[in-house]
């Protein structure tokens, strides 16, 4: 029982003081990525890009990707998986696999009950799509290319943690459309995730840190492109028409979104 009580603080200073953080720095960041934007929701345009945009997301990959073979960063992540097997035992979490998805879908369902948005419904599920889509590519090619081997399997995908990137993916698109004080909400569920994945034995510590940094990036190619789909698709013409159509494959745990323009 002490054993157990010692093991819960160690995981609740990890958890204060590793990923909470995050949180922090994502308001910190706030000023760099949101631009100052008129009120009237045609004008929302002016995503641009700029350097400092990267710095967050960039930072958190790099310090990902630097714990993949450092010999200190591993001492720390193996630490880490040999408490969460003894607080864990055989409990596992599950429902991770789901929760993941409650961010995505609260970005594009919130600004149609009552929640003052920024862009229409067409624009947000075109821009998740391309963060979607972006941040599939990225997890799949890193992960098949880095081949880091997933704590207490055989499995070479650990690097980074897609359940993570999708998460932090869905609670970026929230700050961005919603603003800060929605995304507080959609962060905490995120990190809650990463934590997650930890708990369950199915990542590393520097995977998770990398998978938020992917899904942050991801979240912002979407708002990047979207300046461009608005011009390419000719929304303010009234004979084009735009239609997404979410789908959820059980079997596989995957969620998709097909994309249908009329000219």
């Amino acid at each position: 029982m002490k054993i157990q009580s010692y093991l819960g603080n160690r995981l609740l200073c990890l958890f204060v003081s590793v990923l909470l953080p995050l949180q922090s720095l994502i308001a910190m960041d706030n000023n760099v990525t949101n631009n100052k934007l008129p009120t009237d929701t045609a004008t929302h345009t002016n995503y641009r890009f700029h350097v400092g945009q990267l710095a967050l997301p960039v930072g958190l990959i790099t310090l990902g990707a630097f714990g993949v073979k450092n010999k200190h960063f591993n001492n720390i992540k193996n630490s880490i998986a040999s408490e969460m097997d003894h607080l864990r035992k055989s409990n596992y979490f599950r429902a991770d696999d789901y929760i993941q998805y409650f961010p995505i879908a609260a970005y594009l369902a919130m600004g149609s009950i009552g929640v003052k948005s920024k862009h229409s419904l067409k624009e947000r599920l075109i821009t998740g799509t391309t963060s979607y889509l972006a941040m599939g590519i990225l997890v799949n090619v890193t992960k098949h290319t880095v081949g880091e081997m997933r704590p207490r399997s055989k499995a070479r995908n650990s690097f980074p943690s897609g359940h993570t990137a999708t998460a932090f993916m869905g609670a970026e698109l929230i700050r961005q459309e919603y603003g800060t004080v929605p995304a507080i909400g959609a962060y905490t569920v995120a990190t809650g995730i990463a934590f997650s994945r930890l708990y369950n034995g199915r990542h590393w510590l520097n995977d998770v840190i990398a998978g938020a940094g992917v899904g942050i990036l991801c979240a912002r190619i979407g708002y990047w492109m979207l300046p461009v789909y608005q011009k390419c698709f000719g929304w303010n013409d009234s004979n084009r028409s735009v239609v997404l159509l979410p789908s959820y494959n059980a079997a596989d745990r995957n969620l998709s979104l097909n994309l249908h323009v009329s000219f």
